[in-house]
């Protein structure tokens, strides 16, 4: 979609990488705001800033990030939150996290790439998921763990596991899963995992859908280049949807 001008896959590339490094650092700009700027208190900063080393992102912009979120820097941040509810092809329910210094430019942008599906009012279709706690990582090898046990002392209400390729930071070699908590219990299941091993890659709220339509292997493929469109915005910080 309006990518005819790139000449090279080293030039699209090179476009994916500066894409995902600034929604790195958004990330730990906003866990920085929300939970402190100690990593060894706030487990989505720590997870942030895990993520922000394998990019191989700077520590001066690591740390000009979380200034700027805490306030202790000569830049503030100023940035809003916003949700929009929606429908991807074939009515799959959609919610979009977006962070944005200018809401008068994003929102007709949204509304761009929703003339593929369905752009709803707030509240539209959130009764369609579960707000929960969102808990993902692993231990570094294969081991042999139950892991409702696992979920049951540390505070979890449910655990599925979790492979490479369902999450890139999961190493193939190791023992992946991700943990469904209650909002509030959020920071003390990422800190009693962490305690036990577990190298945390995701430690933040979101939302879980309640059922997932049935789709073909067409639909699902329309479906995914619709969400792959929206995470491409700039903007767009996450993306849940009721597709597996």
């Amino acid at each position: 979609m309006g990518r005819q001008w790139l000449h090279s896959k080293r030039q699209a590339a090179s476009l994916k990488k500066t894409q995902a490094t600034g929604k790195i650092v958004r990330e730990i700009m906003v866990a920085a705001k929300m939970g402190g700027a100690d990593p060894a208190l706030n487990a989505r900063l720590g997870a942030a800033m895990e993520k922000a080393r394998k990019e191989n992102v700077s520590r001066d912009a690591i740390e000009r990030a979380i200034k700027k979120a805490a306030g202790t820097g000569s830049e503030k941040l100023a940035m809003d939150q916003i949700f929009y509810e929606g429908y991807a092809p074939h009515k799959v329910p959609v919610i979009v996290e977006v962070y944005t210094d200018n809401p008068n430019r994003t929102a007709p942008e949204m509304r761009v790439l929703f003339r593929r599906g369905i752009l709803g009012t707030s509240g539209s279709n959130r009764f369609l998921f579960d707000h929960v706690g969102l808990v993902e990582g692993y231990l570094p090898a294969l081991q042999e763990i139950d892991l409702e046990e696992i979920a049951i002392e540390c505070g979890a209400e449910e655990v599925t596991p979790l492979t490479h390729e369902e999450n890139s930071d999961i190493p193939a070699d190791s023992l992946g899963a991700r943990f469904i908590t209650e909002c509030a219990d959020l920071h003390q299941v990422s800190m009693a995992l962490a305690a036990q091993g577990w190298k945390v890659v995701t430690s933040e709220l979101g939302y879980q859908a309640k059922n997932y339509p049935d789709l073909s292997e067409k639909e699902r493929i329309e479906v995914g280049e619709f969400l792959q469109t929206l995470d491409d915005h700039d903007d767009v910080h996450r993306i849940w949807a009721a597709v597996k």
